[in-house]
């Protein structure tokens, strides 16, 4: 499976990072290629590319806050939900994701 997604707090510290980290370990478990980005205080850093936005078979929006280029993920099935779900439930975040996008197909 390939995912793409962004992390952002509402501070755009902390919990950014936190979120993709913990996203990034429950994803590598899973064998899932996944890349995200995160959008804070110091800026955008590891912007995806629309090369892996194609590409992805759906988009997780770990955020707090509006995001800069929603108009990226049009058409893209996508998954939402505040950072402090994926820092505190990673792994369902991604059963969620298997099953949604196992009930588009």
């Amino acid at each position: 499976m390939k995912l793409v997604g962004v992390c952002a707090c509402t501070v755009g510290i902390a919990h950014t990072y936190i979120a993709k980290e913990k996203l990034l370990n429950a994803a590598k478990k899973r064998g899932f290629n996944i890349e995200l980005e995160t959008q804070g205080t110091i800026g955008t850093e590891d912007e995806l590319s629309s090369e892996s936005i194609k590409n992805a078979d759906a988009v997780i929006l770990a955020i707090d806050v509006k995001i800069n280029g929603m108009n990226r993920f049009n058409g893209k099935k996508i998954i939402q939900i505040p950072t402090s779900v994926a820092v505190k439930s990673p792994n369902r975040l991604l059963d969620k994701v298997e099953e949604v996008l196992s009930c588009s197909t």
